[in-house]
């Protein structure tokens, strides 16, 4: 079919437009050649973009090069609609990034090579505007291998040695065949092209049409078609390639633009990546039926019934598609990298209600998604984000162009965003009446500037395939708050390892309530970090006043690095937080006299420089959240109530399905282990009994007397306070944890108790200990011997180390229970947590304590749990079991005081009485 979609990028002035201009030209495709500066220019077909001289709306364009059929993408090139340029990536087969040659790589020329290398996009380089004075071929070759990619190759020297043996040394099979043979093939020189391994750099200037028509011939013969357009977004698994294999063949496309024409009809651009569309046919997933299917170039379009793989065409009838979407084998949306990173209030006319216009301006954000329209109800306001004054400016005169409104924006602030520092399972539960669903989900914290990832990892033998794939859609059809500023999440993997539905009571409205909540609980028990946007800067100033430039960046609390220095120019280049960036090019103008130029271009996301000033500005309260509830519903004699986030691993219906909890978990318990002190008082192992000394007494009391308890200073771990330093500061070290499921129990069951837990739990036993410890840890056992025998299990009962120094774990038999007293250092809980990691899949493992740490580490490891309080409770009833099962096993009748004693003993006993009588 010889199909191919081209676009065409660069930083704003580099002479895009007018290279598309050229090709046009110089293709016949349009019989004059207009110029930007004049305002007649082809693609700028939208008044202001001819007015300004910018391009601000991606336009398309047909044009016949050869054997191919190409679609020509024109994309913006102002950084303030750069989310504009980034949809059309995702529709490419190759792209031409233009360079301006007066100004070599330009800071957002960075930024749209790092884009093209993320959705690897196959690259050509065209140097532009090298007809201007001080142009130098030599210097910007060496500049665009420096800042962009070694493996740029000048193409202007094709055919000469220096030519072949430049990509030889960038990949081993051609530096093979040039060895061989002398040259390069012409189809390994395409196919190292098409695999991103070299990049050809052609020179020439637009504007005069000097060199476009070599670039033009020299392009026919580097492209290839690709050979798969059946669904590339499926995995390379087996099962991917198996649904690859039945999918060829099947429709598919993506969907990277709305607009409305000039009669306000609904336009979606597409790509068709595989299959046919017509018209009349249905979109699958979308169930909207498609009217008419449009080719443009330009501004004209013409119609056609039908459309293959490989072909861009806007349709007219559905009108729930969005940018990004994938339909029938594509299934599945793109995240986008660019994004706004401040957020304006939208200010109407005096009378106008703001409610009332956000309907209107909800159409503008189909066209427009990076806008994310807020409708603040506290505040009774329209919120919007924008890439900065130029889209601000084009905003207003669109929403004054279609409803005849004149908005006007307020201050800007900063958009933030949110992730976790370590892996955690987070639990929701939705069972108001007649109603079921639990669902679990691992949050795992990717590198920056990943987004969110999402994906399944449950057995369809635990959760139908139906459910998974309602959860993974209730994942994406929103944007998730963190708990720290509401802001949004970002940079994490979001599994779902457990699920659980009701035969006849789960409806698909449950698991959407149980998967938000699933994520709010999550993240109100990890530790949240907050994020700021940072920008990438270059900074030229005079020498004289660099040390102005240097305490400036510090003060705006900048990471940056001298570049060069001399012949009266320094040059400072680094990162910078967004917020501290506002209006700071016209200081440099001001302190520079003019000679100065700060540019920059958006990063990504790191942690927040003053997170803590932030969140107490912004007050936002996690569980004041309505919209977003981070607690859970379950149902008791047949009605709901709700459960609060930290209370849920008590009421949930399935075990933890990861090591997620036990692993951040034990992380913070290590710093509690060192409590025993090398003065404590030495026992001799030949010494009988056993004996605690004060100085133990004292550490473990202060222990145990608050293991049930949570100092007020110290803030939860799930929930962590708004005050604490390491918010935004702290990066984690380590490795998301491997899912692992459970076993089946087995039969046979271990009971362990934390000894000195209970002892201080139960109000008898915390009054006997604090005469004599020895009395009250006996009394503890003599119970628990009693209670085994009606349990009929493995009891083990553990205390603390007491031991001297170098003292190794000690276990013997009392009765009918095992008593642990720990090594030297080693706490009574740590015990319990290596018994139930080692053994929690093997046996039957339950736990009695009332230790809240303890608690949901043991959760963690898939053990049941007895509270002291739970525990004390089955004591009590298996005491009642005793006292019934020995009444019971007495003779039934009346007893009288003669029945059981000798007959001798009882003649002199009545003879005795007879007497005194």
């Amino acid at each position: 079919m010889n199909r191919l979609v081209i676009g065409m990028l660069a930083h704003v002035d580099a002479g895009k437009t007018t290279l598309s201009e050229a090709m046009l030209y110089t293709s016949g495709c349009i019989r004059k050649l207009g110029r930007v500066d004049n305002k007649d220019a082809f693609l700028d077909t939208y008044e202001l973009e001819r007015a300004r001289g910018i391009t601000i709306f991606s336009k398309q364009a047909k044009l016949q090069l050869g054997k191919w059929h190409i679609t020509l993408l024109d994309t913006p090139g102002h950084v303030d609609f750069s989310a504009e340029m980034e949809r059309t990536l995702q529709v490419l087969d190759y792209a031409v990034l233009i360079i301006n040659g007066a100004d070599g790589v330009q800071a957002h020329t960075g930024t749209l090579w790092k884009l093209l290398r993320k959705y690897r996009i196959p690259t050509l380089i065209f140097v532009n505007k090298m007809d201007q004075e001080g142009t130098d071929k030599e210097w910007l070759l060496k500049n665009i291998k420096e800042t962009l990619h070694e493996n740029c190759v000048d193409y202007t020297d094709y055919g000469q040695d220096a030519f072949f043996e430049s990509i030889a040394v960038c990949d081993e099979e051609s530096l093979e065949q040039f060895l061989q043979e002398g040259k390069i093939r012409k189809e390994t020189i395409q196919q190292l092209i098409f695999e991103r391994k070299i990049f050809p750099v052609f020179f020439g200037s637009a504007l005069k049409l000097t060199g476009v028509e070599e670039f033009m011939q020299k392009m026919e013969d580097l492209l290839v078609e690709p050979l798969d357009k059946t669904c590339p977004g499926l995995d390379e698994t087996s099962e991917g390639q198996k649904d690859r294999q039945e999918a060829a063949g099947e429709f598919g496309a993506r969907i990277f633009k709305i607009t409305r024409d000039e009669q306000g009809t609904r336009l979606t651009h597409l790509k068709v990546t595989s299959g046919t569309l017509k018209v009349k046919a249905v979109l699958p997933g979308i169930e909207e039926k498609i009217n008419q299917i449009r080719l443009y170039s330009g501004v004209k379009y013409e119609t056609v019934n039908e459309v293959g793989a490989g072909e861009i065409c806007a349709v007219t009838g559905p009108e729930v598609t969005m940018p990004g979407q994938g339909i029938g084998c594509e299934e599945g949306a793109t995240i986008p990298i660019l994004e706004p990173v401040l957020h304006y209030r939208i200010d109407f006319p005096e009378g106008m209600d703001a409610v009332l216009m956000l309907p209107k301006l909800r159409q503008l954000e189909e066209e427009i998604p990076e806008l994310h329209l807020a409708w603040k109800e506290e505040l009774k306001e329209i919120q919007a984000q924008v890439m900065g004054e130029v889209q601000m400016e084009i905003l207003q005169k669109l929403i004054h162009d279609r409803f005849g409104v004149d908005v006007t924006f307020g201050e800007g602030n900063v958009v933030y965003k949110e992730t976790i520092a370590y892996p955690v399972e987070g639990v929701g539960h939705y069972e108001p009446l007649r109603h079921y669903a639990e669902v679990h989900l691992l949050l795992e914290p990717l590198e920056p500037g990943s987004g969110l990832q999402f994906e399944t990892k449950v057995s369809e033998d635990e959760l139908d395939r139906n459910w998974q794939r309602l959860v993974l859609t209730h994942l994406k059809e929103k944007e998730h708050k963190g708990v720290l500023t509401g802001s949004a999440i970002t940079d994490l993997r979001i599994t779902l390892v457990a699920g659980r539905a009701h035969l006849k009571h789960t409806e698909g409205g449950d698991f959407r309530q149980a998967t938000y909540r699933a994520i709010r609980q999550g993240l109100m028990q990890a530790q949240s970090v907050l994020l700021e946007p940072r920008f990438e800067f270059r900074l030229e100033v005079p020498d004289a006043v660099t040390g102005r430039a240097m305490a400036d960046l510090d003060r705006k609390h900048a990471e940056f690095t001298i570049e060069q220095s001399g012949q009266g120019v320094a040059v400072l280049v680094g990162t910078i937080p967004a917020a501290c960036v506002k209006n700071y090019q016209k200081e440099v103008t001001a302190y520079t006299k003019g000679q100065g130029q700060f540019a920059y271009s958006l990063k990504g996301y790191g942690p927040c420089h003053n997170a803590e000033e932030v969140i107490e500005q912004l007050s936002y309260d996690a569980e004041a959240d309505l919209e977003n509830p981070t607690s859970s519903v379950f149902c008791s004699h047949g009605a709901g109530f709700v459960v609060p986030w930290e209370e849920v691993p008590d009421y949930m219906h399935l075990p933890f399905a990861t090591e997620a909890g036990s692993a951040m978990w034990n992380k913070e318990a290590e710093q509690d282990l060192d409590f025993v002190t090398k003065e404590q008082p030495k026992r001799s192992k030949d010494e009988g009994g056993v004996w605690v000394g004060t100085d133990e007494i004292d550490a473990i009391l202060d222990r145990t007397f608050n293991a049930n308890k949570r100092s007020e200073s110290v803030p939860r771990y799930g929930y962590m306070s708004k005050k604490r330093k390491s918010l935004g500061t702290e990066k984690s070290s380590r490795q998301p944890v491997t899912v692992t499921y459970k076993p089946q129990m087995p039969k046979e069951e271990y009971l362990l108790v934390d000894g000195y837990n209970i002892i201080f739990a139960w109000e008898e036993l915390k009054e006997l200990a604090a005469t004599n410890i020895d009395s009250a840890r006996g009394k503890l056992q003599d119970i628990l011997c009693n209670y085994q025998a009606i349990r009929g299990c493995r009891l083990m009962v553990v205390f603390d180390a007491y031991r001297v120094e170098g003292h190794e774990t000690e276990i013997f038999e009392y009765h009918n229970i095992h008593v642990v007293f720990t090594k030297e250092a080693e706490t009574a809980d740590r015990y319990i947590e290596k018994f139930a990691h080692e053994n929690g899949r093997k046996y039957r493992v339950t736990v009695a304590t009332s230790d809240g740490l303890e608690q949901i580490i043991i959760r963690g490891q898939g053990c049941a749990l007895l509270s002291a309080r739970e525990l004390e409770e089955e004591v009590k009833r298996a005491g009642k079991q005793i006292h019934n099962d020995y009444i019971q096993a007495q003779p039934r009748g009346a007893n009288y005081f003669f029945d059981g004693i000798n007959p001798r003993i009882k003649e002199q006993v009545e003879k005795s009485i007879r007497e005194k009588e």
